[in-house]
């Protein structure tokens, strides 16, 4: 089921960054060309992040927002390269493992942004879940590269893989700098058996992390439990 949806996801998105592809190809950008910029990308939304604080005010979600559509393009970026890579006839195993490397490096930069900005305006809380899941985000990768080191397949196990992660944080985002535009910044809703509010603005992006935080962990164990199931019953 999972797999079925992806793929058809993937198709859709094949299909319209092809023609990219095609110029790119006749361009002679490579791979790793398109793997250091979803870097830059990273960097950059990390920077907004901070500006965030540093510049901006608690009731300021445009930053999140800008930060959130830097991401998503970053993990256009993730795409784009491995199809490229295909299309292109540029696969290579050094290739394979500098995309692998450097996806880890925008997906840690891209927490340490978040987290940068969580704390600076005190959602402490939230700030806390965000780091529980860069945690679970590296296991989910540290245990598929630990199982396919043992010559088991682990793509397909788990759901809050990259792809998963990297929508959720950045659509999430995006949808609260909007969301804020128009509700405003300041909108809660409150009830007596909460210390703190029920909802608000920024929950449209908190929660998201929270959801994060719980999968990728939850994926991580799966993929555990799987490979020892695989390797008690070859």
């Amino acid at each position: 089921m999972n797999g079925g949806w992806k793929f058809q996801g993937q198709k859709l998105v094949y299909s319209a960054i092809n023609p990219l592809i095609n110029s790119l190809i006749k361009l002679g950008v490579t791979p790793n060309f398109i793997t250091f910029m979803g870097l830059i990308f990273n960097i950059l939304a990390s920077i907004i992040f901070i500006a965030g604080v540093e510049k901006g005010s608690r009731g300021d979600h445009r930053y999140i927002g800008w930060a959130c559509a830097t991401i998503l393009l970053g993990g256009l970026m993730d795409m784009i390269d491995g199809r490229l890579a295909r299309v292109g006839k540029q696969e290579s195993r050094y290739g394979a493992m500098f995309d692998s490397v450097l996806d880890r490096y925008s997906e840690m930069i891209m927490f340490l942004g978040i987290c940068y900005y969580l704390i600076g305006y005190s959602y402490f809380l939230s700030s806390l879940f965000a780091f529980i899941g860069m945690i679970g985000s590296i296991m989910v990768s540290y245990t598929r590269a630990r199982a396919e080191g043992l010559g088991l397949k682990m793509g397909d196990v788990g759901f809050m893989q990259r792809p998963e992660r990297i929508l959720l944080v950045g659509i999430s985002g995006v949808t609260c700098g909007v969301t804020s535009h128009f509700i405003g910044s300041e909108y809660k809703i409150l009830v007596d058996w909460l210390p703190f509010p029920l909802f608000e603005t920024i929950t449209i992006f908190t929660f998201p992390i929270f959801i994060l935080a719980v999968f990728a962990n939850m994926t991580a164990i799966s993929r555990l439990l799987a490979a020892r199931q695989m390797l008690q019953n070859p």
